[in-house]
């Protein structure tokens, strides 16, 4: 049997898990005091568990980001997506293997709770990494690295929606339609949260203590108390709907090749 059908189909079940999860979040934003639920991916699925058929339906996300985790194994590792070897192409590469790690977590948790054994805590996932950076050596400066690194992630995401750099693999029938418009909205307002979380995760390192470092829903309350905060919260949370669908529309229109011989060959920066 060829691979591209089997990457195609986990890749297509990656992204609407992870839109799924996303529109929950941006549910949870809107409506925090109501729901009362803070806007990030655990509570996101601790609130489905509660729903009718809670657990199957947090199974099946787990199951989708497994799924997504393989498809991104395949984006960085063998360079399905053609990123290729320079320093540009490992760089997005090292992105996409980063993001690989973390929908590991996301996934485990999810399925650990889909058959009641647990899989995490509640807690902020970036408080408990900054929490072990710190304890590496020179774990301050490390944590102050990648809170840089998740700004730059954040900039490079709000850059392929401002300048459309999405349609190189997602083919949208009509460019010029709504669709498009909500792939542009969803992956700024993403870009900005990234960024912010990047922020409150550098200022950790800074001041030495783990704590400082924010979520998701850290950053959305930060944005919050900037002037015309509670507008910009509600056009952000908005936005982490239109990712959502934008995840919901690359689950339709992504092109997906699943890696060949060649590929991993290719991928391979240095060889004999």
């Amino acid at each position: 049997m060829p691979t591209k059908p089997r990457f195609e189909w986990l890749a297509k079940a990656g992204y609407t898990a992870r839109g799924v999860v996303f529109l929950l979040i941006a549910g949870l934003a809107l409506f925090s005091g109501v729901a009362g639920g803070k806007p990030e991916t655990k509570s996101a699925i601790s609130t489905l568990l509660d729903q009718p058929f809670g657990r199957i339906w947090v199974g099946l996300i787990g199951l989708g980001l497994f799924g997504f985790v393989a498809w991104r194994l395949a984006q960085a590792l063998a360079d399905s997506d053609g990123h290729g070897t320079d320093a540009k192409g490992v760089l997005i590469r090292a992105a996409l293997l980063g993001s690989a790690v973390t929908y590991v977590g996301v996934a485990g948790y999810a399925l650990g709770h889909a058959v009641n054994m647990g899989g995490g805590s509640e807690g902020s996932g970036e408080r408990g990494l900054a929490e072990w950076i710190m304890t590496q050596p020179f774990g301050s400066y490390l944590a102050i690295t990648v809170g840089l690194g998740f700004v730059v992630g954040g900039v490079v995401t709000a850059s392929k929606g401002v300048m459309r750099k999405f349609e190189k693999y997602v083919r949208i029938p009509d460019r010029k339609g709504i669709l498009t418009t909500i792939c542009i909205y969803g992956l700024v307002s993403r870009g900005v949260v990234f960024a912010v979380t990047g922020l409150l995760f550098a200022y950790a390192g800074f001041r030495v203590d783990p704590n400082e470092a924010g979520s998701m829903s850290d950053a959305l309350d930060w944005l919050s108390e900037l002037p015309f905060g509670s507008v910009i919260y509600v056009v952000i949370a908005v936005g982490l709907a239109a990712f959502g669908v934008y995840n919901l529309i690359e689950a339709r229109y992504r092109t997906v090749r699943g890696p060949t011989k060649h590929d991993v060959e290719r991928a391979i920066p240095f060889r004999n």
